[in-house]
């Protein structure tokens, strides 16, 4: 059973930074792309960014472009999710995902396989 912990969500200010990170449990964390999604009350989980396993190859959310980075540290099992110019609209719960053995990339929950627990980030006006 594969566990990743998500941590750094936090209360910001409109055009604050913040940096999540997610830590996977397992020894073949460079084998397997990875995924950030986030999900605001009564709405529906929406991707924000992926990265290939490798970490050469990123895809990000039209919205998030420009401000967002997702990068990773495969030897300390690491996905992060740099987070600029934040929006009241970027409020959110923000998961972390695994992407199955045979996904590229992470764009959506079908490739999903493993699920964070969630870190909150609020951003105030």
């Amino acid at each position: 059973q594969v566990q990743l912990v998500e941590s750094g969500g936090r209360l910001v200010q409109a055009g604050d930074s913040l940096r999540l990170s997610c830590v996977a449990s397992g020894r073949t964390f460079s084998n397997y792309a990875m995924g950030w999604f986030r999900q605001a009350p009564e709405k529906e989980r929406e991707f924000v960014a992926t990265i290939s396993g490798g970490g050469r190859t990123t895809v990000y959310a039209d919205s998030m472009k420009g401000r967002f980075a997702i990068t990773r540290d495969n030897a300390k099992n690491t996905v992060y999710l740099q987070m600029n110019s934040l929006k009241p609209e970027d409020t959110a719960a923000y998961y972390c995902a695994r992407g199955q053995v045979t996904s590229r990339m992470v764009m959506g929950p079908a490739y999903v396989d493993y699920w964070g627990q969630g870190t909150q980030v609020t951003v105030s006006s």
